[in-house]
């Protein structure tokens, strides 16, 4: 087990910004032909990635900080109650934000951490949701 001063001390280093998983998403967005703007603030939530000539927009999300169901989305040991509200309250925002950008007329897709595993399976995922209208 970490000690809680550890513990705090690496949560806080996290960057919600240019994270590993957003640039390899965007790398492959870029791959693929797409071109895209970064965490834009005037729309909910600033997404990771917009594409406004699609009128679409891309969430990379930490499946610990996000409560994805997969391995990687357990919360940790100590301090159980704390990290439990404060992923619900991260999963409650994700819901609103998703939804006040359906109601601005944007269609969004969540790419989870744990899915860039195999990008092929991504790359499909991604063409799949660009060619939706």
């Amino acid at each position: 087990m970490i000690p809680s001063e550890l513990r705090s001390k690496i949560m806080r280093s996290v960057k919600s910004q240019n994270t590993g998983c957003e640039i390899i998403v965007r790398r492959l967005i870029w791959k693929l032909g797409f071109r895209f703007r970064l965490n834009v603030k005037s729309l909910p939530g600033s997404p990771d990635v917009v594409l406004k000539r699609h009128q679409k927009v891309i969430f990379v999300n930490g499946c610990f900080w996000h409560g994805h169901t997969c391995p990687k989305g357990r919360l940790p040991k100590s301090n159980i109650e704390f990290w439990k509200n404060k992923v619900d309250r991260n999963r409650q925002r994700d819901s609103r934000v998703r939804s006040e950008l359906k109601k601005l007329g944007w269609k969004s897709l969540v790419i989870w951490q744990c899915e860039l595993k195999k990008m092929d399976v991504l790359e499909r995922k991604l063409i799949r949701f660009m060619d939706k209208t």
